[in-house]
């Protein structure tokens, strides 16, 4: 994608984002959109039961969003976006979605593939030549579905406040470390797997990483209050990050640089944006459903353990026994969860700006209050 091209779809989203602000502020309600009558009563129990969880877990801000059928019936922000500021959290507030920017990137993956342009198979250096051999060949698959045995995070490595300048960079992080164990024998989370998915897609498409999603993700999903978090750059909207002392005190969470993850952790959304998403991909339509039932279902070790993980989608039933899938993230400042009930056509985004925030059943309790 030439800069040139770039630059024109920037100016584009701008627009829109000004457009939006602009249409919240004039709305009158800058809080909530205004909800549909049928869910009148969800509403109301799902506004008492966040503010009953923020009390008791004490998180500062909190934004949550559902959409049923493909329609936002209800989005409103809790709490501060900044603390200090007093500044309330609002349905444009932009939080850290953590890994639930694995979920994002795999539809990357999945035009891709679509396209005739990825073999998942393939060994990764097919797509990233440079890239070390291992022991043993590992494919964009297993890296998908943390089944390669590419390492996670050590020491301190998730505080990390240094910027990288491409996705080829992040890569010398881990690159030449071996793998944990023979690919498919084992099932071991990897953020750093996908910061090698972002040089596949980087080789595959002959694109850079973050235009490529912009481009084929985000702005054709009508996404455009999402957007890489950038330390560098002026972004409206943008939350404060906290975390909690070991007294349980809150503090502003300390500097991180995230380009050194943007496919596995590295996105700023909001909470409409993350329904949005999610309303996407419930059934065939962006992605073809055969593609979307192969990139949602679980994957399995060779003993035939189920990951409950396909191509950067968790996928679980609930306590009621309803399918569900998803995926939580977890970052400096930042705890995101992204459910979808397929079946039901339910869709709820929560995303909140305090790292150790909890949020339990609560993302499968919400969604439940809107199934009819």
């Amino acid at each position: 994608m030439s800069a040139k091209r770039f630059l024109k779809w920037q100016l584009s989203a701008l627009m829109v984002l000004i457009w939006l602000g602009v249409a919240a502020a004039q709305s009158g309600a800058p809080y909530a959109i205004a909800p549909s009558n049928p869910y009148q009563s969800s509403i109301q129990q799902a506004q008492a039961l966040v503010d009953s969880h923020r009390a008791v877990v004490k998180i500062p801000g909190m934004s949550v969003s559902v959409a049923v059928h493909g329609k936002i019936v209800w989005s409103q922000g809790f709490g501060f976006a900044d603390v200090e500021n007093r500044t309330m959290v609002t349905p444009l507030t932009k939080f850290r979605i953590g890994s639930v920017s694995k979920t994002l990137t795999a539809s990357a993956l999945a035009l891709l593939y679509e396209q005739g342009k990825l073999d998942l198979d393939a060994p990764v250096q097919t797509y990233v030549p440079a890239f070390p051999t291992k022991r043993w060949p590992i494919s964009t698959r297993q890296v998908a579905g943390h089944l390669a045995g590419i390492r996670h995070y050590r020491n301190l490595e998730f505080l990390m406040a240094k910027k990288f300048d491409s996705v080829t960079e992040s890569l010398e992080i881990f690159k030449d470390d071996t793998l944990l164990f023979e690919p498919e024998t084992a099932y071991s989370y990897s953020s750093y797997g996908w910061n090698l998915i972002s040089a596949v897609v980087e080789g595959a498409s002959g694109e850079d990483f973050l235009p490529f999603m912009y481009e084929n993700v985000f702005w054709p999903l009508g996404m455009f209050e999402t957007v890489a978090d950038h330390n560098d750059s002026l972004i409206a909207y943008r939350s404060d990050f906290y975390q909690r002392d070991e007294k349980g005190n809150l503090q502003n969470a300390p500097y991180v640089d995230n380009s050194y993850k943007w496919a596995g952790g590295g996105f700023l959304a909001t909470t409409r944006d993350l329904v949005r998403f999610g309303s996407a991909h419930m059934q065939g339509g962006f992605l073809k459903q055969q593609t979307l039932d192969l990139f949602q279902t679980p994957m399995h070790t060779k003993n035939g353990k189920n990951t409950h993980y396909g191509f950067g989608w968790v996928s679980r039933t609930d306590e009621a026994g309803r399918h569900w899938v998803g995926h939580s993230g977890g970052s400096v400042g930042g705890t995101a969860f992204l459910i979808i009930y397929p079946e039901s056509g339910v869709v709820v985004g929560i995303l909140s700006n305090e790292s150790s925030a909890r949020y339990n059943d609560l993302p499968q309790t919400l969604a439940g209050l809107f199934i009819q």
